[in-house]
């Protein structure tokens, strides 16, 4: 092994407090600030869910270089500046490098060395460069990473990275100038002559099945050209265009719109994309996450919504497996894309209460939205087994309620959305026994049933329009009897084994508000307790109350504050406007999450600490998840929504309008907001509103604000 000019290898153990992102689909790039990939941690270059490089270090003349500035290009592009690093210490060096990297089916590098001094000056440039395709589960801070780097060979000046176990799997690196190439490094011998500039491109293409993947960039095409770049503009081009007076809302609003685009996956199978959950792990179909986010995104691309429920229903539970918790109309929780994934119960896992009835709800939205009605027909039999699933299998005891229990040590131990280890407690903070029914999945079967209700009615099924109106009403009778705490004012977060309600203050309720399972008698005391100190930190809705037992404001799921959860109980709240506090609690909790929002730059991070806004402001940051996260990305729209009242029924020819705008937010405007053939403007400001673009046979119904008595 040739070592380099200081006889030093560039350190790996050094950890890196700050990373960058790029995201293209099912590729993704997570290195250091300088653009490097250090061995040893979650750091490389990910395709299809296996981590297809994980060693891509930068030396000039065998010495780190100086990291001067990250330039962000694209969601899928950046620039690294740097420069030469002295040898004596001096501030005085007149090499600049830029490395432009861009990913999209690989990744391609460009590295440009400039010489700003009047001689010319020789410089050794050399790529460390390893594969161990491990894949995200097992490196992403959860299990330890022990993968070792698999085998390379060098053939026709290419660097060949092969799978230790799959020899048809592995990665091709090939550089645009002669360079030096051993089974671990690239390494060029330069002059760069004085004034001038030196410049290679590098390109890293995935080996599947022992084929090259077709990359989304050619050689030395513009970024601006790629056909990565290609798809982001067209998702913008016909995405809705958002603005805001609020500097705050609208700073959000661009980075959703651009977020999200970027998060979206192209499904083959039916021609359209779907969410996925968030970068960097979680790049791939999850149940939960794809359908709440494609809720939130209706009013920035209906297309979502319905590329998403195919790509599940193509994947819904056939039969029944233990190991996966796969189970006949089951709908998945997760989707990998690595050929030996180790993620829970393998390729895919649907251990998840939530997602099936979710999928049901999503399914009649679309259609309200004005998703193609023969797509939406085709759907129905998914929707049907999903039911059924509720029914047979959600309900297993058959007391009413959709209860989970995993049915493998591999899966996750609670399947709501708070779903690790001690994340629903009573009130003292004692974890209940399962199987244990949560309150916000009684909200979604409730609204599931009425969804199904209301296409049953739509395409003249009779009978399963009024089964399903029934079993809703009897579980809305059912529920608030059984999970409304008299003497606390506030739902049992949980029933448990024992059919005992596990009394913790959380946000879990609000959802139920969502979906107006919430009898109006008791609606009045929960957004009283939702919108006391203990449960609002200043900047949102903490998940669990600052009295209770387990609360902890840097934990995970009690205590700290999640945008996408805040954004659903604020639509809650908009849906119980009529209800005293309603709208100004709601008006509290979004000025709060727009202010955190602020604070993170325009991106809400998945999730922060639930301190108090008086002890520390800004928020503090968790100290890990997704960014961007495509539910925390989605959570701006749902806000907007809801304070719109936002109420389309497109087969019916009409949209309903029930403004109630925060004051300081002055006027939103939707422009190319799209509803099945039309494409609408809409602004609105207070409890006004104006919309210019309907057919001629639409009614548009803009109703007065409704004042709670």
């Amino acid at each position: 092994m040739t070592q380099p000019a200081n006889n030093a290898e560039p350190s790996s153990a050094v950890p890196e407090t700050a990373t960058v992102t790029l995201i293209d689909g099912t590729t993704f790039c997570v290195c250091a600030p300088a653009g490097d990939i250090v061995p040893g941690g979650n750091l490389g270059l990910y395709f299809r869910d296996t981590r297809v490089l994980s060693r891509w270090e930068l030396t000039l003349d065998g010495r780190r270089v100086q990291t001067l500035s990250v330039q962000p290009v694209e969601s899928y592009a950046a620039r690294f500046i740097a420069r030469r690093t002295s040898t004596d210490g001096s501030d005085d060096n007149s090499l600049l490098l830029v490395r432009e990297r861009l990913v999209g089916n690989g990744l391609r590098e460009t590295i440009t060395i400039q010489n700003l001094g009047p001689e010319t000056t020789p410089v050794v440039l050399t790529i460390h460069a390893a594969a161990d395709f491990a894949e995200p589960f097992g490196i992403d801070g959860k299990q330890p990473a022990t993968h070792e780097p698999g085998p390379a060979t060098v053939a026709d000046g290419t660097l060949l990275l092969r799978h230790h176990g799959e020899a048809s799997r592995g990665l091709s690196l090939t550089t645009a100038t002669e360079a030096e190439i051993t089974a671990d490094r690239l390494t060029w011998q330069i002059q760069v002559p004085p004034r001038s500039t030196w410049t290679t491109e590098i390109t890293a293409i995935p080996i599947v099945d022992d084929k090259p993947v077709e990359p989304r960039f050619q050689r030395g095409e513009p970024i601006s050209d790629t056909a990565t770049a290609r798809a982001l503009n067209s998702w913008r081009e016909n995405s809705t265009s958002l603005a805001a007076d609020d500097p705050r809302l609208a700073t959000t609003l661009i980075r959703t719109r651009t977020d999200l685009g970027a998060l979206r996956i192209d499904d083959p199978a039916h021609g359209r994309a779907f969410v996925a959950a968030g970068a960097p792990w979680f790049m791939t179909l999850f149940g939960r996450d794809s359908l709440l986010t494609s809720w939130m995104a209706l009013p920035l691309d209906p297309d979502l919504a319905l590329g998403t429920l195919q790509a599940l229903a193509a994947v819904q539970g056939r039969r029944t497996d233990p190991f996966t918790e796969e189970e006949p109309g089951r709908i998945m929780h997760e989707l990998r894309l690595g050929s030996n994934s180790t993620a829970i119960g393998g390729q895919r896992y649907y251990g998840s209460v939530d997602a099936t009835p979710l999928f049901v709800m999503l399914l009649a939205e679309a259609w309200r939205w004005g998703a193609d009605e023969t797509a939406v027909r085709a759907l129905l039999p998914a929707a049907d087994a999903a039911l059924k699933w509720l029914r047979d299998y959600g309900d297993r005891d058959g007391d009413g309620f959709v209860e989970y229990q995993r049915t493998s040590e591999r899966g996750l131990p609670h399947q709501g959305w708070k779903d690790i280890d001690g994340s629903i407690n009573n009130a003292q903070g004692e974890p209940g026994e399962t199987p244990i029914a949560v309150v916000e999945v009684q909200g979604y079967v409730y609204a599931a049933l009425l969804a199904r209700a209301e296409l049953a009615t739509a395409f003249g099924d009779a009978t399963t329009a009024l089964t399903c109106r029934e079993e809703a009403a009897t579980l809305r009778r059912r529920f608030n009897e059984q999970y409304w705490l008299p003497d606390e004012g506030w739902y049992a977060v949980a029933l448990d084994a024992r059919k005992q309600p596990m009394d913790a203050l959380t946000s879990n309720p609000g959802h139920c508000l969502w979906t107006g399972i919430v009898d109006d008698d008791h609606a009045e005391q929960l957004i009283a307790r939702l919108g006391a100190p203990e449960m609002d930190s200043g900047f949102g809705l903490r998940t669990l109350a600052t009295t209770m037992g387990a609360y902890n404001p840097v934990s995970y799921h009690n205590g700290s504050v999640w945008p996408h959860d805040t954004a659903l109980c604020v639509a809650g709240l908009m849906r119980y406007a009529h209800v005293p506090g309603a709208v100004e609690t709601a008006h509290r909790l979004a000025d709060g999450l727009l202010d955190a929002a602020a604070a993170f730059g325009g991106r809400l991070p998945e999730l922060f600490c639930g301190f108090p806004r008086e002890q520390h402001s800004p928020p503090v940051p968790y100290p890990a998840g997704c960014s961007p996260q495509a539910w925390a990305s989605g959570a701006p729209m749902l806000l907007v929504r809801a304070f719109l009242g936002l109420d389309p029924h497109i087969p019916q020819g009409r949209i309903t309008l029930t403004p109630r705008l925060p004051a300081g937010w002055g006027t939103v405007r939707l422009d190319g907001l799209r509803l099945g053939p039309a494409r609408l403007q809409l602004s609105a400001a207070g409890d006004t509103a104006e919309v210019h673009g309907t057919p001629a046979d639409w009614t548009v119904d803009i109703r007065p604000r409704q004042v709670a008595p």
